[in-house]
This record gives structure tokens, C-alpha cells and sequence, in this order.
């Protein structure tokens, strides 16, 4: 139990480095410097921080241990398995980078909101950016928290509900750690021009995370759901634009009634698009799985069913296999680093391993009971099965090409 709530902390600590969450980070180191080194304040704004970001976690590792105790097999990161959720998201961060702009001052970013509270100016928001950045830093599992997650789930719900809280400490950490420490908050640049360039400039991460939800969204909806979005973030940059000229006017002191009522206008009919029985944001039937045909002599994957793999076993053949997802970073470094390299595919054809993919972009029952059995619940997993019969052998989170070839030399009962 103790080591698995230091690897949940550690894991924690690590998602904080993925770069759909730095740059929410960020924006609150950039919120310390605002308040011009106030220990109070910062003090308020960090356990604030704490606060929501643990809230958010226990919230979240409630719902996975009340869905799986309910007969639901889901893993970690369910919440990107649904396109609902992913086009929420992308609503989020595309209006908080128009937040950023100058667009317009008041907050439809979860960073913002709250911030007119006069005597609790910006707690709410710095809880719900703790929440914000849960949210999207748990689809994958990084180092250390692959073990942690998969004890916590086959433990009873308040053992459990400590690990998750021992994550959500993690991802908390760093920030609440920087509002607490006098020596370190003296370090931050004192408010000045240079921070309207720097609130500019934090736009474009966050931009970066919404095109990267859009890219997983057309993975899971295909071309009309992307066009869906595309139409709904339209909506959402007219509405905060025509907000913003209300806020100025207002300022002024014009009347805005009108142009507040054509902003609400452009939110309501996201809400219609997002919410008709028949929006393109459903995620379509994933097609047959294909037949593992001749795998032995490709390097090239196959889908992955349980029948396929233990066709191929029968067969005598060892089998890789890789459960990702298109939303999963770590998954797609991977990739990229080991899985599509010629050594790794040469590997591939000289053992002659099968190589399958397990593909949990969207939700699949049969993926997520696999990984349950295996004592496993977040993604990535690799999976070897030697040729000889035997249980599979689980690889590193972290691929190397070393370390994937060996596996497969060994399965296939090759010299290393």
C-alpha cells in the first residue's frame, strides 16, 4: 500500500509535464506573478488549487470504481473514450485561449470563472483549473502509475480512493508547493507590461491541446463529427467576440443588452448541436475485426480480439500485442520511438510475431475486461505472448527498442 501511494504521488508529479496540462499549469504560475508576491494570496490561490485538483481526482475515481463495481469494465481515461466529452473539452480550451487574447475579459475558460467574487477574487477559478487539469492529464498512464492505478482498482473503495488521492496530490504539487514557499514566490518577476505578452502567448498551448482533441475527435467520429466542432468552435469564438464588444460598451456605459442576448444565442445553439438525438458527436460502431491472416511474415498490425490471439497461440506463434488509443501521448511517443522503426519491425518479421493492436479510442468492452483481468487499467500496454504457451509478459510503459526486441527474441525462444 505504501509503495503504491509514493508511485501514485510520483505519477502525479509526472503528469504535470504532459503538454495539454503545463501549459494550464502555467497560467496559475502566471496568476502568482499577478498578485505581486502577496503571501496571503498565494497561499489562497494554492490550497485553492489543492483543493479542486483533489476534489476533481476522488470525483473521478469514484465514478471508475462505482462504474466497475457495477459490472462496467472501464479503465482509466474512460472519460476520453466518449466524443461528448472531448468536444466539451476543446470548448474549454478554445475559450480560454480567447480569454488569453484579450478577446474578451470574463471567464467561459474554467481558469477564469469565479474571478469577480470581490472578496474571494480567483479561489474559484484556481479550483476549477486544479479540476480542468485533472481532466486531461489522466488519460494516460505515465511511469509509476500503471502499477498504482491497477492495486487501487482490485482494492477495497476507501483503500482505493487514498491512491487516487495520493495522485491527485501529485499533479497538485508543484504549484501549490510554489504558493507556499516564500523563497521560491520572491524568485517570480514583479507584475509589469511584460505579463499582457506573456497571457498572449499562453494562448497558443492551449491552442495546441484543442487541436489536439480535435485531431482525437475525427478519430472517433470521422469527418462529420469534425465538421460538427469545427461549426461549434465557429459558434464559440462569434459568441465571445460579441461578448467582448458588450463588456467594452458596457464600460463605457452604452447599452449591451442586445449584443449579450446574440452571445447567449451563439452558446444555445452549441448546446442544440451537442445535445440532438442525432449529433455527429456519437462515436460510430467500430467496423468487424479483421482476420489475423498472415501475420507471421508482416510487420504491419492486425486488430485484436481474444479469439485472434489465442488462434495465433495455437498456432505456435508468439504474439505482440499493443493496447493504445489515439488520445494516449504516451502511446503515441511510443509509437513513434519504438513501434514504427525498421529495427522493431524487423524484429517483428525475423521472429514471427503476430502483431496486434488493441485500439480503445473509443470505448470497447472486450479491450477494457482484458486489461481488467490483467490486473491493469491505463494506457499504454504491451503485452508479449511467448510462442510456447506461458503467460504473457507486460513491457514498460516507456518503450525502448532494446528492451521490445529482446521481448520478442525471448517470446519467439530466439537468442537474445
Amino acid at each position: 500500500m505504501l509503495v503504491a501511494l509514493l508511485s501514485a504521488f510520483l505519477g502525479g508529479l509526472i503528469l504535470n509535464l504532459m503538454p495539454c496540462v503545463f501549459p494550464i499549469i502555467s497560467l496559475k504560475a502566471f496568476g502568482l506573478a499577478r498578485q505581486g508576491g502577496d503571501p496571503k494570496r498565494m497561499r489562497q490561490e494554492g490550497a485553492a488549487f489543492f483543493a479542486g485538483t483533489l476534489l476533481a481526482m476522488l470525483a473521478l475515481a469514484g465514478t471508475l470504481i462505482g462504474l466497475r463495481a457495477g459490472g462496467q469494465a472501464v479503465g482509466w481515461g474512460f472519460q476520453l473514450q466518449s466524443p461528448l466529452v472531448v468536444g466539451l473539452l476543446i470548448l474549454v480550451l478554445l475559450g480560454s485561449a480567447l480569454n488569453l487574447t484579450g478577446l474578451f475579459e470574463f471567464g467561459l475558460g474554467l481558469q477564469r470563472m469565479g474571478q469577480t467574487l470581490d472578496d474571494k477574487d480567483g479561489l474559484l477559478g484556481a479550483a476549477l483549473t486544479g479540476a480542468l487539469a485533472v481532466v486531461v492529464a489522466t488519460p494516460c498512464a505515465g511511469p509509476f502509475m500503471a502499477g498504482a492505478i491497477g492495486f487501487a482498482l482490485v482494492q477495497p473503495p476507501l483503500a482505493a480512493l487514498s491512491i487516487f488521492a495520493a495522485l491527485g496530490a501529485g499533479v497538485a504539487a508543484p504549484f501549490t508547493l510554489l504558493s507556499f514557499s516564500p523563497g521560491l514566490a520572491r524568485r517570480l518577476p514583479r507584475p509589469g507590461a511584460w505579463m499582457t505578452t506573456l497571457k498572449h502567448a499562453l494562448a497558443f498551448p492551449m491552442l495546441a491541446a484543442a487541436a489536439w482533441l480535435l485531431w482525437v475527435l475525427a478519430q472517433q467520429t470521422g469527418s462529420e463529427g469534425l465538421a460538427l466542432m469545427l461549426g461549434c468552435a465557429l459558434l464559440l469564438a462569434f459568441a465571445c467576440w460579441i461578448f467582448g464588444i458588450a463588456q467594452r460598451r458596457r464600460m463605457s456605459g452604452r447599452p449591451a443588452r442586445a449584443l449579450h442576448g446574440m452571445a447567449a444565442v451563439g452558446l444555445v445553439a452549441i448546446g442544440v448541436l451537442f445535445a440532438s438525438p442525432g449529433s455527429a458527436l456519437r462515436a460510430p460502431a467500430k467496423p468487424a475485426l479483421a482476420e489475423a491472416s498472415t501475420p507471421s511474415a508482416e510487420s504491419k498490425p492486425v486488430p485484436w480480439s481474444p479469439e485472434a490471439v489465442a488462434r495465433e497461440r495455437a498456432a505456435g506463434r508468439a504474439v505482440f500485442v499493443d493496447f493504445s488509443a489515439e488520445w494516449c501521448l504516451t502511446c503515441k511517443v511510443n509509437e513513434k520511438a519504438v513501434l514504427s522503426t525498421d529495427a522493431f519491425k524487423a524484429a517483428i518479421a525475423e521472429t514471427g510475431t503476430t502483431y496486434m493492436v488493441a485500439d480503445s479510442t473509443n470505448y470497447d468492452a472486450r479491450i477494457e475486461q482484458a486489461m481488467m483481468e490483467l490486473g491493469r487499467s491505463g494506457l499504454p500496454l504491451y503485452l508479449v505472448y511467448p510462442a510456447k504457451g506461458g503467460d504473457p509478459v507486460i513491457l514498460p510503459q516507456l518503450l525502448d527498442i532494446k528492451t521490445a526486441v529482446a521481448a520478442l527474441k525471448t517470446a519467439a525462444g530466439k537468442k537474445v
